[in-house]
């Protein structure tokens, strides 16, 4: 059995958030074990398109839409974003700690072993 690389596994995790939920590129760090790799794994989601992966649904701690730039069309992550019922304003999702999806939580610590 091959080893998954980094971006593998952000995709794995990152597949697995609930429609109308979201999360931060530092939560899905800190569950694999990187917690101070964030910003790897914005670099995974901007390398995820045409990869069936939710890109739309990691966004900052604060819930800003950091990563928008990286989806075709000027509001295309919002959109996305607002068809699952997320309200977002001036690139922020509202009421952020209410749709925050944390992978530490939700899956345990046994899902990546």
């Amino acid at each position: 059995m091959t080893e998954k690389n980094f971006f593998d596994k952000v995709y794995e995790v990152a597949r697995l958030i609930p429609h109308g939920r979201v999360t931060s590129y530092g939560a899905i760090a800190k569950y694999l074990g990187a917690a101070r790799s964030a910003r790897m794994v914005g670099w995974a989601m901007n390398n995820s398109h045409a990869k069936d992966v939710p890109a739309h649904r990691v966004v900052n701690r604060v819930g800003v839409l950091t990563g928008k730039h990286h989806f075709d069309g000027t509001n295309l992550m919002q959109q996305l974003l607002e068809n699952e019922g997320i309200k977002v304003e001036d690139n922020q999702i509202l009421d952020f700690q209410a749709h925050f999806w944390d992978p530490m939580t939700e899956l345990g610590s046994d899902f990546m072993k």
